[in-house]
């Protein structure tokens, strides 16, 4: 019913006549470097570097004690998952208020929710935690700004 292909593919190499993929079967090369649970680390890591990088900017713009602490913490969780390395983090400039902050608290509401989902997954308590934390505390502050830029 089916008739073999007699031609070498595009994506062979040489006058092997085999493709890269039956090459490389056996070898390292074809299994994934990391695992799971390291893969999760490094997206949950990542995930928790955006919303602090994005916590920083809304502490320049509207600071708070509570932005400070969530700052702390999430550093020591991002520090925590890249094992001992610091984050790098900018200081910003205060800048125009309303509009920018509601923007800001959207995407910091869209992280944590992120943050969560791979925090649950990879079943890491601490960081559920402190990402379902972000997410009502930016969810308040989505409601903060509405209420605002309604009133005003």
């Amino acid at each position: 019913m089916y008739e073999p292909i007699r031609t070498q593919s595009s994506g062979t190499s040489g006058t092997s006549g085999r493709s890269a993929h039956t090459k490389m079967a056996g070898t390292p090369a074809d299994f994934p470097h990391r695992s799971r649970e390291e893969e999760l680390d490094i997206q949950l890591a990542g995930h928790l570097a955006a919303l602090l990088a994005v916590t920083d900017e809304l502490r320049a713009t509207a600071p708070s004690a509570d932005l400070d602490t969530a700052a702390g913490r999430l550093a020591q969780q991002v520090a925590r998952l890249r094992g001992g390395r610091t984050q790098v983090r900018s200081s910003h400039a205060p800048g125009p208020a309303a509009p920018h902050v509601a923007a800001l608290h959207d995407r910091a509401h869209a992280l944590a929710g992120r943050a969560l989902v791979v925090a649950a997954s990879r079943a890491d308590t601490a960081a559920a935690i402190l990402a379902a934390q972000r997410m009502d505390a930016h969810a308040a502050g989505q409601a903060e700004q509405q209420e605002l830029s309604t009133a005003g």
